[in-house]
């Protein structure tokens, strides 16, 4: 009997407890605004992007629009940096924003705020994506750090938003027959792989103005004059015609290091070879030790120069200048050879003319010479024999040997014959001769070159 009425009782409890539980969370439901859904889909926590998207329900390997025309995609790009430009390699090294802009209708979903939704690169997989990649490219990457630089947006009409950060390294054909006075202009060109002009129509988005770069770029040897953008369509002969887009940046180079490292100690190395023409002749220790150190110090700077370069068939600017500068420097070397030369000629005269004319000789200058008419036989030469073959002190006329002989008197009248010998005169034209050429060939030069 007391089990009887214990029982009823827990089961009037619980018929209590389950009705006020039941009211209870009926009352919430419709009054509270808190355990409210909202309307917009793309923010619900409970359903998947991917079944939003319908990913499962379309066959993403194949483009939008399949069978009908081409699907326009849109580019544009945010140069970041210009890393480096190599002559050796003949290649440039750029990172960049690359972002590409299509419509697929598949992605499209419901949205009452017409927002969109943004992903990482684990969506990039699942659907399609433009095939773009570099031409004349050597190597690239996709940033990584410290996840894959990668972004997907996809707006409520299909639109489509697909932006990564690539680092890459393209090739650059350089002329450099006026180096290092020279303008290069390379080029990053981008082109889609698989599908061709008649499946994808490749474009900058907003024209030139697709392209922007950060002001703060700069290169230690170039000045960055301009960028801007091209569009071109490509052949191949086995697949067809692809959409091309070209970066073109043009760049000129800086010339005041050059003009430290290369021209001017080429310069101070022609006119320390001029030193040699005031030295006297005798002084061979001088002069050759000074031509031959001039000569090796522009075989190194020509062999420094040409290490830094990439071998090229052609004739360089800088080549030009050192190549005549060293000939400079060789011709002086060459000048005192000549000097020697022909002074070893004349002293071979001297001589001769001695062991023919066995008299008495007196040492004077060809104003004070006198015969002595009292004199029999052969009577006096006198001869200078002094052999100063330089400048005369008081700027006069070019120091000579005047050899002057007065043969018997009672035999014939008196006959003087005079031996002009100016070794020196290779020495004298030199000094004016080698700087007024070497002055008019850097005119020609920077004038054609500048």
């Amino acid at each position: 009997m007391l089990w009887m009425e214990f029982t009823g009782s827990s089961c009037r409890l619980r018929s209590r407890r389950e009705t006020s539980r039941t009211d209870g969370a009926e009352g919430p439901k419709t009054g509270s605004p808190m355990f409210k859904r909202s309307p917009d889909m793309t923010k619900s926590p409970m359903t998947k992007s991917e079944q939003l998207l319908r990913i499962d329900d379309h066959d993403f390997t194949m483009r939008p629009a399949f069978g009908g025309p081409p699907i326009p995609v849109g580019v544009d790009v945010q140069v970041e940096s210009l890393d480096t430009i190599s002559e050796v390699d003949m290649d440039f090294t750029m990172t960049l924003y690359l972002r590409h802009y299509w419509k697929d209708e598949r992605l499209a979903f419901p949205s009452t705020n017409n927002q969109s939704m943004t992903f990482d690169s684990r969506l990039v997989k699942k659907i399609w994506v433009p095939d773009m990649f570099f031409v004349h490219s050597k190597r690239s990457f996709i940033h990584d750090t410290t996840t894959e630089n990668v972004m997907l947006r996809v707006y409520p009409d299909g639109n489509v938003l697909y932006s990564l950060r690539v680092t890459v390294t393209a090739m650059c054909n350089m002329d450099l027959s006026r180096f290092p006075l020279d303008t290069q202009t390379c080029s990053l060109e981008i082109e889609s792989y698989a599908y061709t002009d008649d499946d994808l129509m490749l474009y900058w988005k907003k024209g030139n103005e697709s392209l922007d770069t950060d002001e703060r770029i700069s290169l230690s040897q170039f000045l960055i004059q301009k960028f801007h953008t091209t569009t071109k369509l490509a052949f191949y002969s086995s697949t067809g015609w692809y959409n091309r887009l070209y970066i073109h940046f043009t760049l000129r180079r800086h010339i005041f290091f050059f003009l430290l490292q290369t021209y001017f100690p080429a310069t101070l190395m022609v006119m320390l070879s001029w030193v040699s023409f005031w030295i006297d002749r005798r002084a061979v220790p001088a002069r050759v030790p000074l031509g031959i150190t001039t000569v090796l110090t522009m075989s190194t700077i020509i062999t420094g120069v040409n290490a830094s370069m990439p071998r090229v068939s052609y004739i360089k600017a800088v080549d030009i200048y050192l190549w005549v500068s060293f000939v400079f420097v060789f011709l002086s070397v060459i000048e005192y050879a000549a000097v020697n030369y022909l002074s070893t000629v004349q002293e071979r005269k001297e001589r001769k003319l001695r062991e023919r004319l066995p008299c008495t000789c007196e040492i004077g200058q060809p104003d004070d010479m006198a015969v002595d008419p009292q004199i029999s036989g052969y009577g006096t030469m006198d001869f200078n024999m002094t052999g100063n073959y330089g400048m005369p002190e008081n700027g006069g006329r070019p120091d000579r040997m005047l050899a002057q002989v007065a043969l018997n008197p009672q035999a014939r009248p008196r006959a003087n014959v005079n031996i002009w010998i100016d070794t020196h005169a290779i020495d004298k034209y030199s000094r004016v001769l080698f700087p007024g050429a070497y002055v008019l060939f850097n005119i020609i030069y920077w004038s054609i070159y500048s």
